[in-house]
């Protein structure tokens, strides 16, 4: 089983062709997709949109770039919606300092509230982590020795040390297109030290299209590109890397039917 475990359906890249780019996915062999929130304003629509597709689920949270928008939501109104059987996560949120959109201290006061939720329901959390390596690897050790709590270093574009930090925590680590870019060495590196079932693949869609498509609109069919990349730099074949993630998600998204 394929699985994007991350993408953006709800944008409105996709309003057009909603049902042919599922459709697409789907003949690609991509079986479930989850569509991830970025603003918890906007849950209601990226809910109705997971219900109205079998293959398709989502998230509750704030991307990091949003968390001074939505400093009010606390970990029990995150805790409430994620009880609808179609939220399998919690996020985004996380750290991004290649862009100053939200400050750190807001970044960091969302990330906090997005964990105590993850903890409380035993929902991976979908963390988010640019430019701030150093950072995340301290608050993910700090918070992780007061309760477990499951995550996924999603899109993962940092150095190989967090992937180390990520994956001792507990972690798992998802590449998106970016593995298949020709400049992208460091991270087929951090690729090869991470255990092979903590291992995901995402789009991002509708950014971070794979080659051969880099450059244009990203959607959850291209994954395919990615995992076949992703399977040549660990030394597997297209079929156990496809058997790999898929039990992966699974044993992770536990919210997520067998």
């Amino acid at each position: 089983m394929l699985v994007d475990s991350h993408c953006h359906l709800d944008f409105a890249d996709f309003a057009e062709e909603r049902d042919a780019i599922i459709q697409r996915a789907l003949d690609a062999g991509v079986e479930k997709m989850i569509t991830i929130c970025t603003r918890v304003k906007k849950f209601d629509q990226i809910l109705a949109l997971a219900e109205s597709y079998d293959p398709l689920y989502c998230s509750v949270g704030t991307h990091p770039n949003n968390a001074h928008e939505e400093l009010d939501v606390t970990a029990d109104e995150l805790v409430r919606l994620a009880q609808h059987p179609k939220v399998v996560a919690i996020g985004e949120a996380g750290l991004d300092y290649h862009y100053d959109y939200s400050t750190p201290e807001a970044q960091r006061q969302g990330l906090l509230t997005h964990i105590e939720a993850s903890r409380r329901t035993q929902l991976p959390l979908v963390i988010h982590a640019r430019s701030a390596d150093e950072d995340m690897a301290v608050l993910l050790r700090e918070e992780t020795a007061k309760g477990a709590f499951p995550f996924i270093l999603h899109c993962f574009s940092s150095g190989i040390e967090l992937a180390r930090t990520g994956v001792e925590l507990g972690g798992y680590v998802s590449f998106s297109g970016i593995i298949t870019f020709k400049n992208s060495a460091e991270i087929r590196e951090a690729a090869k030290i991470v255990p092979h079932d903590r291992l995901l693949v995402e789009t991002d869609a509708p950014y971070l299209a794979p080659m051969p498509h880099r450059g244009k609109r990203n959607e959850p069919s291209y994954v395919a590109h990615t995992a076949a990349v992703l399977a040549d730099v660990i030394g597997v074949s297209d079929a156990d890397i496809r058997r790999m993630t898929g039990e992966n998600v699974l044993r992770l998204f536990t919210k997520i039917p067998r």
